[in-house]
């Protein structure tokens, strides 16, 4: 719709609304070596079993899903009635049948908005690990009793794979058997299914933390140099609790930062980290815009 608006093709748009990894592979180069598997149905079987050895736990643990989208979805299926400590990711309200105090705890962690890691002691019933692996170099945090979904979308910058996933308990063997049956057949498609062993041994999680992190503190420097201050977090997006009108005027220059209107805070922004050619675009546009200096 920027794009459209401004009269530039979708590419020329500097996308910082949807934190994806900077420092993901071409996963364009993978796909097309697997082109050939478009005339067969999907098998996710394989692709199972490496990113299970990725994580290191059992097969019978994890479940492939169309996104981390999907993922939510399935597991609030099982699990109806939850609690959110708002603000969080909006899509937990959306797959719950209910949501009240006291009920089976939801979180996203690192905390969506504000990018801000869990405590070691807190204990929740489903974690939404989705940018986890990026902030952390670990692929989960490894709660003993947790349901934890997962997006593939986020670590490789492929959102239009739809890749994402559901770690099951140690001590509930029957989870994912579940799962399996309310997911739709061929949920998750060929391609995806194909490069997922591929992009895993392109992965190199601390590198790309270690990098990230970086690059975070570069984009917080950034912004503060401009008079927009940042929640003190660790994802690989920054959360500028106070920016009002900035939105609209970076869009003018084609850079499109997420809207904190969905977190309950319409004068907040999003900005993904980006890598160095974004910062200096970013830093272009931030000149450009009459804001505060």
């Amino acid at each position: 719709m920027l794009a459209r608006a401004l009269g530039i093709a979708v590419g020329d748009v500097l996308d910082l609304s949807a934190s994806l990894s900077p420092c993901a592979p071409d996963v364009g180069q993978v796909v097309t070596r697997h082109l050939g598997g478009l005339r067969r149905y999907p098998n996710p079987d394989d692709a199972t079993k490496a990113l299970a050895e990725a994580i290191g736990i059992d097969r019978s643990r994890v479940l492939l899903c169309n996104g981390g989208a999907e993922a939510i979805a399935l597991v609030a299926s099982v699990m109806p009635v939850g609690s959110i400590a708002d603000p969080d990711f909006s899509l937990y309200r959306r797959h719950l049948v209910e949501v009240r105090d006291r009920a089976p705890s939801w979180r996203s962690d690192p905390h969506n908005p504000t990018g801000v890691l869990a405590p070691a002691d807190r204990l929740d019933a489903v974690r939404d690990e989705a940018f986890y692996p990026l902030t952390t170099g670990r692929w989960t945090r490894g709660d003993a009793g947790a349901v934890v979904v997962g997006s593939l979308t986020k670590l490789w910058a492929c959102p239009g794979l739809r890749l994402g996933y559901v770690i099951a308990p140690e001590d509930d063997e029957s989870l994912i058997d579940e799962l399996t049956r309310r997911q739709p057949a061929w949920s998750v498609g060929g391609l995806a299914a194909a490069v997922i062993p591929d992009l895993l041994e392109l992965t190199d999680l601390v590198a790309w933390s270690t990098r990230l992190a970086g690059l975070r503190r570069d984009l917080v420097e950034l912004l503060n140099g401009f008079g927009y201050p940042s929640v003190d977090g660790a994802a690989p997006y920054v959360w500028v609790p106070s920016a009002p009108g900035l939105r609209d005027r970076l869009a003018r220059s084609a850079v499109l930062v997420r809207s904190g209107a969905s977190f309950g805070s319409p004068d907040a922004i999003r900005v993904a980290v980006t890598d160095e050619q974004g910062l200096a675009r970013l830093d272009h546009a931030l000149r450009a815009s009459d804001g505060p200096v």
